[in-house]
């Protein structure tokens, strides 16, 4: 079993940009979603993958990811997703001791970029780049499977 144990922020700068490696396009949907399970289709290039996460908190979740075939991949985000589909770049960007991922939101998500952290425990220090905005990892809407049915363009008027 994976666990994954991340933190959320949004950027505030463009300055990551200095640092990063090349992008990643990525599209993503959800074939069920719910608050404390969402089983996930990707797309990245010429590579696909079938991710289940289960919920410990908004920080941590288990975690299991699977190699599928991509004609496989984009059958299921043409026919079987419960909602829209989330298109994004992903940048690497390092910093201190870890490797920060940067998404740059397409689409209907269009306007938002947040940087994620991968940590060891969810007590683990880590060093904050000055590019760093507000910290959104409690913030429910901005996970991936909430962006797909409530995309970031709808939030217009609307506080945390």
């Amino acid at each position: 079993m994976g666990m994954e144990i991340e933190r959320k922020f949004l950027v505030a700068s463009d300055g990551w940009r200095r640092g990063a490696g090349p992008g990643q396009p990525m599209r993503q949907g959800y074939l069920a979603a719910g608050s404390q399970v969402s089983v996930r289709v990707r797309v990245a290039g010429s590579r696909a993958w079938l991710n289940i996460k289960q919920a410990q908190s908004l920080t941590v979740r288990r975690e299991y990811e699977y190699p599928i075939p991509l004609a496989d991949a984009k059958e299921l985000l043409e026919h079987a997703c419960e909602s829209g589909v989330v298109e994004k770049t992903r940048y690497r960007v390092p910093h201190g001791a870890h490797v920060w991922e940067v998404d740059v939101f397409h689409g209907d998500n269009a306007g938002l970029v947040v940087a994620e952290v991968e940590l060891q425990s969810e007590d683990q220090p880590f060093e904050c780049p000055a590019w760093l905005g507000r910290d959104v990892s409690q913030h429910a809407r901005y996970l991936n499977h909430a962006l797909a049915r409530h995309p970031y363009r709808l939030w217009a008027g609307t506080a945390d």
